[in-house]
């Protein structure tokens, strides 16, 4: 199994296709991809209860205004939140899939829970994958944690699961011990979490990893495009882009 051609086709809007009064990991931000004809890229957190809620930080200040952490709300509460002072909530999982409908396709990010991209994944990874188990059309789930994609591909060996990777500096990743963050830079765990393709820090695709894996024919994602001329030097290495801030 590798990457659905879908997620190779078509440029992948980041976090939805968001922008003035249409914020990112929303209902709102995911219709206008599918109308707009892209596939999706999304994160999700744990709820309370463990439900996959689309949201992308640990906590709320950014996207709501208010402190605390996303993964301290029931499902109805994150709805209810008022995303950039819009009408938007925050949904689930489930319930983007269900508007998505198999319309396009979606990639799914799994927020890292261990702090250090450690073991300590909790249950999210097996509730992400009894959701995509179920789901009609094109999906593949995706993490910075590798045992998060192990986890996912164990429990769903049918759906594609790739590495979100980059170059790991030290200040982004302070929690990760030197020696670890070498090894993720080399996707030394590609082939032991089951990878099928990564999706690399756009401005790191000279990384001599990459390079190898693309030789091997692994599919090469870039994130974040946020111009024209970053998507053509991306695209001189990757098979497709995550994009936002324009239209790809």
């Amino acid at each position: 199994m590798t990457l659905p051609p879908g997620l190779l086709s078509r440029p992948v809007a980041h976090r939805g296709l968001h922008g003035r009064g249409v914020p990112e990991n929303s209902r709102a931000a995911f219709r206008a991809a599918c109308a707009a004809g892209y596939a999706i890229e999304l994160d999700v957190q744990p709820a309370a209860d463990g439900t996959p809620l689309v949201f992308h930080d640990h906590d709320l200040q950014r996207m709501a205004g208010r402190q605390g952490m996303i993964s301290a709300l029931t499902p109805d509460q994150a709805a209810a939140l008022r995303l950039r002072g819009t009408d938007q909530g925050t949904p689930t999982l489930g319930e983007v899939l269900a508007d998505v409908a198999g319309r396009v396709p979606v990639l799914i990010e799994i927020k890292d829970q261990d702090g250090a991209l450690g073991p300590d994944i909790g249950t999210l990874p097996l509730r992400v994958a009894e959701i995509v188990r179920d789901h009609a059309g094109t999906v593949a789930v995706m993490s910075f944690n590798p045992h998060a994609v192990a986890a996912v591909r164990q429990a769903a060996p049918e759906v594609a699961v790739g590495l979100t990777s980059c170059h790991f500096p030290a200040n982004d990743w302070p929690g990760v011990p030197p020696a670890r963050r070498a090894e993720l830079a080399r996707l030394a765990d590609f082939d032991r979490v089951g990878a099928m393709f990564v999706s690399h820090y756009h401005l790191d695709l000279g990384n001599p990893a990459v390079a190898a894996l693309k030789a091997r024919g692994a599919p090469v994602l870039a994130w974040t495009i946020r111009s024209p001329r970053q998507e053509a030097a991306a695209r001189r290495v990757a098979d497709n882009i995550t994009f936002e801030g324009y239209l790809a």
